[in-house]
């Protein structure tokens, strides 16, 4: 009977804790139910605006002669006379006598040709006075037909005489005039191998020159940035005029700046095999560049070659561009989607957008790590500076 009567009184105890325990919570407040603000990211955009650009080509190079030759005497002999501008570097203008060959058997070969000219004229005079003489007695009938025939043969060998001696003294008297070497244009002595006293033979190479009037610039050109300056495919000969494209050269030469401004007149014709590059040309004319050294040869330049105008292209800055081919665009519920553009050129600073993006909307150019498709911003806009 104890037994059962503990079990009971366990049994109510245990009853009663609980509904006490239920009251407490069925009566307790309610906890206050904080809703969490949706965290926005600030960002910086740009407005996409077309506009029409003038697109560009990087290149180097290094200057070379536009006009080069080299000094060959056409007779021979010893050399008697020098000028002080026939070493390298030395400058000279067109005409300036560069060398002196020993002219002394020169001279005499011509009054010897002289010589010979004056007596084949004699001969030729009396040759003709004969042939006239016998025509003369031939209208009389005093002489027969073929005496005329020999004095008419001794005449045509007298003119013969007389034009081959006249052939021989201005021959002999080029080659006195030769023996002067002269500077055929304006320029510069690239190398010399001569010296006073010197034995030269006809055709050997004694300088190199070069003038200094214009020089040209090689550029490297890549397949793809060819399609920017609208050269045509297998064009031969130099570019019209209007047609060449400018050409901004500069350099930092002993720490100072300088720039010169050129015309692209041709490309080479051949595509060089390994590299698939297509070799330009830029002409400087040191004329047109007024106020600036001429162009030193050998010095390595950088090329900015202003190419063809286009329609309708966005410029972006590089930090815009995702996975080389996607931009991050803001609606204007200010959610933040993925765009697929088509880039027409990358440089530096910029990317040249064609195709993807439209007039007005908003590009992001923030490095956002994680992004969401259609996750809200705070889009704030900035200014950059165009092409």
């Amino acid at each position: 009977m104890r037994s059962v009567l503990k079990t009971l009184a366990t049994i109510s105890v245990l009853v009663c804790s609980i509904l006490v325990a239920y009251g407490l919570v069925a009566t307790a407040p309610a906890p206050e139910q904080i809703i969490p603000e949706e965290l926005i990211k600030t960002i910086r955009v740009v407005e996409a605006k077309q506009t029409r650009f003038e697109l560009e080509v990087l290149s180097q190079g290094t200057v070379v002669p536009h006009k080069q030759s080299e000094l060959v005497p056409e007779v021979s002999g010893r050399v008697s006379w020098m000028s002080s501008s026939l070493i390298v570097g030395g400058f000279f203008k067109k005409g300036d006598v560069l060398l002196r060959i020993d002219d002394v058997d020169y001279r005499a070969t011509v009054d010897r040709a002289n010589a010979k000219l004056k007596r084949a004229r004699a001969e030729e005079e009396l040759a003709r006075y004969e042939l006239e003489r016998m025509q003369e007695l031939i209208k009389r009938k005093l002489t027969s037909q073929s005496a005329l025939e020999s004095i008419l043969r001794s005449h045509r060998i007298a003119q013969a005489a007389l034009q081959e001696a006249l052939i021989n003294y201005e021959q002999t008297r080029r080659d006195l005039w030769r023996t002067e070497i002269k500077a055929p244009y304006e320029g510069l002595v690239r190398s010399e191998k001569v010296d006073l006293g010197q034995y030269l033979n006809k055709g050997q190479a004694i300088a190199s020159i070069y003038a200094s009037e214009s020089a040209e610039v090689r550029l490297p050109l890549a397949d793809r940035q060819l399609a920017f300056l609208d050269l045509p495919l297998g064009h031969k000969g130099e570019l019209e005029e209007g047609k060449a494209p400018t050409v901004h050269l500069s350099t930092v030469y002993a720490g100072q700046a300088y720039s010169w401004e050129g015309k692209l007149v041709r490309t080479e014709s051949e595509i060089n095999s390994k590299t698939r590059m297509v070799t330009a040309v830029v002409r400087v004319k040191n004329t047109e560049n007024p106020g600036k050294p001429d162009l030193p040869i050998g010095l390595f330049l950088n090329a900015r070659i202003m190419g063809k105008w286009v329609e309708n292209v966005v410029s972006l800055p590089r930090s815009a561009l995702r996975n080389q081919d996607q931009i991050l665009v803001v609606d204007k519920e200010n959610k933040i989607y993925y765009r697929k553009v088509v880039v027409m050129k990358s440089e530096k600073d910029n990317v040249l957008i064609s195709a993807g993006v439209s007039q007005g909307e908003l590009v992001n150019i923030s490095p956002i790590q994680t992004v969401v498709e259609g996750m809200k911003v705070n889009p704030v806009k900035q200014e950059i500076a165009r092409l």
